[in-house]
Parts: structure tokens; C-alpha cells; sequence
């Protein structure tokens, strides 16, 4: 379901892309003339954003029957129909572009998450975004990532607390920071989830150390550039006190090992900042051709 934000931000797009008209097509296409448009896969993977392109076409042109053949979240194989456009010639060329760059970008976050997903299987791990995100689009795509089966982080900075090396540095201590959190809190200020950012041992102890003092409930534990080794240590050390995530240079290729290490959750930029889109685009015959 999208909210008013990202309702807001169709708008924005489509103000971009069509401005006064589109020209070629008013100029090219007769206006009367009525066709149809199949939106199709041109490569594997996972399906994210149909939702995004029906709101498109309603938005341009609300008479233009969209017909999806397939569901957010599902995989997909080359050739295989996506969904199917019926109406307006012109509707549908001033449509298709923005219909498209919204499905391609959130299907590779779900193509993306979901590979990493498949390897974790069978360890207790699941994948988490961050806010490392293209401006305006999070919220599309982390609805990317929990279609290809992985959870949300944070959405901002203002819906969770997650104490970070630079904080720790700033305040003086990870003890100093954890008392400003609490302190923050005894103002008034709503009780959001808190994560504490911690990059060895010591610093994870004195975090446990410090919450307990200050009666601070942290949601979990965010292991900073631990090698998979580190990781065992701290997961081991914890005992299932708390949640522990594992985060900083992990990728597909190590991934598999920070999940046999038993971390509860592993963050990972890349499925949002250096993501390769999907390859779809929309044809008049329901064939790559």
C-alpha cells in the first residue's frame, strides 16, 4: 500500500518526465487510436513495483486496464509476461517510462535481496537494508527488499535511535552516549527502538554494561566490521541476551559465513546502493520479438 509520500512522488515524476505534453506521441499517434502494451521480463528474477506502475497508469489515464499476470514478489524467467495494458495510445507512451523505471529499480532491490536471502537459507539469519538509498525513493525501495523476502531497517533517523562510532566519539564514551539516550527519553521525548553501534569486545561490554546501568533497553547489538570469527565470539558471549547484527563490508560472497557464524541479522547496503535493475520493457505483442 502506498502512503501520501509516495503518492506524492508519482506526481513529482510524472511532472518531470511529461511537463506540458508529450510531444512525440501527440504529434505521431493518432489521439482516438486504442492499443494494447505488455510489460515483459527480459532477464530472471524477482518481480517488485506492479503495484507502483498500476498507479501510473491511473494516474495519466484512469480508463487504461492494467492487467497483471503475475504478483509483487513473484520470480520471474526471460519472456514471461508481466502485465498487460489495454486503452489509450498515447496513455499508454506517457505511462511506460516512468511505469518502468520504478518496477526495473525495485525489482533488482528484490532480485537482489532475494539471492541474498537463498543464501542464507537454513541459517537463523535475515538480511536487513539501511538508509543508504536513492533520495526520495526508500520507501520504494525497501518495499523492494521486503518483496524479495528481507526487513526493513530504520526508515530515517527519526523512528529509531542507533548509536554509531561517530556518536560514541562525539560524546566521549559509549557510557556517555548511552546516558544521553536515556536521559533523552526521561524528557519526554517517544521511547523509539534503540541499537548500539559497537566495534570490538570491550566496546559490545561496556555497551551491556552501560544500558543495564541506566535501565535502557536496547533492541540489539550492531556488530561493526567483526570478521565472521568475531562474530562466533560475540554471539557466543551474548547468549541470546539480545538480537546481534552483523554489518560493514559483507557482500554475497561472505555472506554465507556471517549467517553460519549465527547472527540474527545481517545489514547490507548494497541491496539499495549500487543495486543493477531488472531488464523489462514493454512491447506491442506479448513477445521479446
Amino acid at each position: 500500500m502506498m502512503d501520501q509520500h509516495m503518492l506524492r512522488m508519482l506526481d513529482w515524476a510524472l511532472e518531470e518526465d511529461l511537463g506540458r505534453g508529450d510531444c512525440t506521441s501527440n504529434s505521431s499517434v493518432p489521439a482516438t487510436l486504442s492499443h494494447e502494451g505488455f510489460i515483459l521480463a527480459k532477464e530472471a528474477g524477482v518481480v517488485a513495483g506492479i503495484e507502483v506502475a498500476r498507479e501510473v497508469f491511473k494516474r495519466v489515464d484512469p480508463e487504461v486496464v492494467f492487467e497483471a499476470k503475475v504478483a509483487d514478489g513473484d520470480a520471474v524467467a526471460v519472456g514471461d509476461v508481466v502485465i498487460r495494458i489495454q486503452g489509450n495510445a498515447r496513455s499508454i507512451l506517457a505511462s511506460e517510462r516512468l511505469a518502468l523505471n520504478f518496477m526495473q529499480r525495485m525489482s533488482g532491490v528484490a532480485t537482489t535481496t532475494r539471492k541474498a536471502m537463498d543464501v542464507l537459507a537454513g541459517t537463523p539469519t535475515r538480511v536487513l537494508d539501511t538508509r543508504k538509498t536513492t533520495p526520495g525513493l526508500r520507501a520504494f525501495e525497501k518495499w523492494g527488499v521486503r518483496l524479495g523476502g528481507g526487513v526493513n531497517h530504520r526508515m530515517g533517523l527519526y523512528d529509531m535511535i542507533l548509536i554509531k562510532d561517530n556518536h560514541v566519539d562525539y560524546a566521549g564514551s559509549m557510557t556517555a552516549a548511552l546516558a544521553g539516550v536515556q536521559a533523552y527519553f526521561e524528557s519526554g521525548e517517544p521511547r523509539v527502538p534503540v541499537v548500539v553501534e559497537v566495534r570490538s569486545m570491550s566496546e559490545l561490554n561496556e555497551a551491556l554494561a552501560a544500558s543495564e546501568a541506566e535501565g535502557l533497553k536496547l533492541e540489539r547489538l550492531l556488530l561493526d566490521n567483526f570478521s565472521p570469527a568475531q562474530v562466533k565470539e560475540a554471539v557466543a558471549h551474548v547468549a541470546g541476551r539480545l538480537p546481534l547484527e552483523a554489518s560493514g563490508g559483507i557482500d554475497l560472497s561472505n555472506l554465507r559465513a556471517y549467517g553460519e557464524a549465527g547472527v540474527d541479522f545481517v545489514s547490507m547496503g548494497a541491496l539499495t546502493h549500487s543495486v543493477k535493475s531488472l531488464d523489462l520493457s514493454l512491447k506491442t505483442q506479448p513477445t521479446l520479438g
